[in-house]
């Protein structure tokens, strides 16, 4: 049976939406996988909306679900319609929108807070010991999903390797190719453009992430 996917995106654009280049690195390889994809992204307004041009903000508001169904080509859903029965795993590329939108990391640090439906649907998978993928900075968003001894990486930023010690979570640093993983928790993350320099770099963590995703998958039918 074809194994079936839910990534949640956050706007469009790395300063102020979901990273694009992230994104699409994990729609593409769960596509060539086979994977069935559903996207989903919270039906809300953008923290703000930043020039990517000029990185100046913009005196404009834009809605999450509206700009995230730019990289879906369309075919993206509101996060309530999100149900984790329906899913075998869990993936969040990241970009600021996860820090932003899907959070409040960006401002609050390690006493933010993470948009309820996200935190519903993520805590689902959790709780069903279904895999969930997290890319880039949304590995920040770990300890408020899991609670505290969840093992994540964003590869060797010291302050957000703070934040996610505070919050209770443990940092392990990554090279920008490769994944840790919480074998308990079966969460697999990856530092994505947090260290990266090119998109090649980037899709070399993307890739194992996302393959192993799927193995955690295979495993949980065994």
């Amino acid at each position: 049976m074809q194994k079936k996917v839910a990534v949640i995106l956050s706007g469009c654009g790395v300063q102020d939406g979901a990273e694009i280049h992230e994104s699409v690195l994990t729609l593409l390889r769960l596509d060539q996988r086979g994977v069935d994809v559903q996207c989903f992204a919270p039906n809300i307004a953008q923290h703000h909306v930043i020039n990517h041009l000029t990185g100046e903000e913009m005196p404009e508001s834009r809605n999450v679900l509206i700009e995230s169904a730019r990289i879906a080509r369309g075919a993206i859903k509101d996060i309530r319609d999100a149900d984790a029965d329906d899913f075998d795993a869990l993936i969040i590329p990241g970009g600021f929108g996860a820090a932003k939108n899907l959070s409040n990391f960006a401002i609050e640090g390690a006493k933010c807070s993470v948009n309820p439906d996200l935190l519903a649907l993520a805590e689902a998978f959790a709780e069903s010991s279904k895999p969930v993928g997290l890319i880039c900075v949304s590995p920040a968003l770990a300890a408020k999903i899991y609670g505290p001894g969840v093992t994540c990486t964003v590869g060797n930023d010291p302050e957000t390797a703070k934040a996610i010690g505070k919050m209770g979570g443990t940092h392990k640093e990554c090279a920008v190719g490769e994944i840790v993983e919480d074998e308990a928790r079966k969460l697999v993350s990856t530092p994505g453009y947090m260290i990266a320099q090119s998109i090649s770099e980037a899709a070399a963590g993307i890739n194992k992430l996302v393959d192993r995703v799927i193995e955690l998958i295979q495993v949980n039918d065994e």
